[in-house]
């Protein structure tokens, strides 16, 4: 089982649209992603532009990559740095707990993780 940051069973981030390095909908964590896709975060509209100007476009589809483009609202797997970067930028994006991975507490504690908690 592939657990989340509560320790419990990682949930699937998004499957409208597809997220996750493997484009299977869940924030796993693979040796074979170095961009460490394991954050499950809601992009926002000013994330997006922060991030294309950054020269990181999530917003024009790339249909080779399997990539329809991000709106904001949104469900992503985002790259740890980049939801490092993001927050102290100023674009921090808020969390789902229960789809971020295990790795991410290698890098943040669960104490500033629940901080970022999404709640509706």
């Amino acid at each position: 089982m592939i657990k989340n940051i509560l320790g419990t069973e990682l949930l699937a981030c998004s499957y409208d649209p597809m997220t996750g390095a493997f484009r299977d909908g869940f924030c796993k964590y693979s040796d074979l992603d170095p961009g460490l896709h394991i954050v499950a975060a809601k992009v926002t509209e000013g994330f997006l532009e922060w991030n294309k100007a950054r020269g990181n476009d999530l917003v024009s589809p790339k249909p080779q990559w399997s990539f329809p483009g991000l709106k904001p609202g949104d469900w992503w797997c985002i790259c740890m740095g980049v939801w490092l970067k993001s927050k102290e930028a100023g674009h921090p994006l808020h969390l789902r707990l229960e789809s971020c991975n295990e790795k991410m507490l290698e890098y943040v504690s669960l104490e500033t993780l629940k901080a970022w908690e999404y709640k509706e």
